[in-house]
């Protein structure tokens, strides 16, 4: 009865819980919020200041006692209590504008392959604690690829690779399941790293992470472009400890990523190799889907496509793909039920 009552004044949600970002999906409506994952902390208090866009754009520019930071760590929960209270922020946010005394909804969200049972179980917890009164626990590589309207529950081999910002998650799925899978933690945030590491050692330049986002996204790629793109690199010169620019072109940044983004093509060949036959043989013919936002990457899908001899291709909308996934089993969880993860952790009864 309560259940019922709850769900009158609740809206169903799915989430995609990122490290970089997160997204929400409400049940009639599609997506309403998509913001960075970052909490703003006061230490002295221990007061959240701000969420989402606003936290972030506090990075790198608060005082000592301030603290920006994200509460996910390569797709999986760091900070349980600072999650729980983003997560509530993001639910109360999407019950705002209707009549909502107490949102009580049910909540899908996407979780890593391969994360332990404790892990799946922190998700789980800070989603019911955030105010959730059903959680179901979806793999972001096969909420991803419902979301891009794969033939996942068909006997047939689909592949894709899932590029956020902590992970990149490789998978192939089969009947409803991922039948092999790899995850690692070479994805948007190491490139930015990459781009970091590089102007250190070639120009004695230190570089903030925004900066190095904002580069990658101008000029960055992983096969060479028809035309050369430039943009300023500032920051600042280690050896003098003033203001420095230094213009680079697409090559230098190329070269800068080679070692991570071959480390991803290595990955989907890794998985292709342990596959099946007759997978393989689907795969050839449907080819590999790209999805987050590494996929967007200037030719990493030419790369891929090399190097696999097999067709690639970005999935369209890539940055939404997981949320989308997530809102459409959402929208019919008993007949989508089988491909949920399952808990140990079973619901108290109410």
């Amino acid at each position: 009865m309560f259940n019922k009552l709850f769900g009158i004044f609740s809206k169903d949600i799915g989430i995609d819980l990122g490290t970089a970002n997160t997204l929400v999906y409400v049940k009639g409506r599609g997506i309403v919020i998509n913001e960075p994952s970052v909490v703003a902390i006061n230490q002295k208090t221990g007061q959240i200041l701000a969420i989402g866009h606003e936290a972030k754009k506090m990075v790198g520019r608060t005082p000592g006692h301030i603290v920006a930071s994200r509460p996910l760590v390569a797709g999986v929960v760091s900070d349980f209590e600072v999650t729980e209270q983003m997560l509530k922020f993001f639910i109360d946010k999407v019950h705002k504008e209707a009549f909502s005394i107490l949102p009580r909804p049910r909540v899908v969200i996407g979780i890593p392959c391969g994360v332990t049972e404790v892990e799946k179980r922190a998700v789980e917890d800070a989603t019911r604690n955030a105010g959730a009164r059903n959680v179901y626990l979806i793999e972001e590589p096969m909420a991803a690829a419902i979301g891009v309207r794969l033939p996942v529950q068909e006997a047939a081999g689909n592949m894709i690779v899932d590029i956020g910002g902590g992970t990149t998650e490789v998978a192939i799925i089969s009947l409803g399941g991922i039948v092999n899978s790899r995850s690692l933690r070479t994805a948007g945030d190491k490139l930015n790293e990459d781009i970091i590491q590089y102007a250190r050692s070639e120009f004695n330049l230190l570089l903030g992470e925004k900066t190095a986002e904002d580069i990658k996204i101008a000029i960055g790629s992983a096969y060479p472009l028809g035309e050369k793109l430039t943009a300023a690199m500032r920051g600042r010169d280690l050896l003098s400890g003033l203001p420095k620019e230094v213009e680079v072109d697409d090559r230098d940044i190329r070269k800068a990523l080679s070692r991570s983004v071959k480390t991803l093509v290595e990955a989907v060949k890794g998985s292709i190799e342990q596959a099946p036959p007759e997978l393989v043989a689907d795969i050839m013919e449907r080819g590999i889907t790209l999805v987050g936002g590494g996929s967007l990457l200037r030719g990493l899908d030419q790369l891929v496509a090399e190097e696999t001899e097999m067709p690639t291709k970005v999935a369209e909308d890539p940055l939404t793909a997981v949320v989308r996934g997530a809102g459409v089993v959402l929208e019919d969880v008993d007949a989508l039920k089988d491909v949920l993860v399952s808990t140990q952790y079973e619901e108290p009864p109410r």
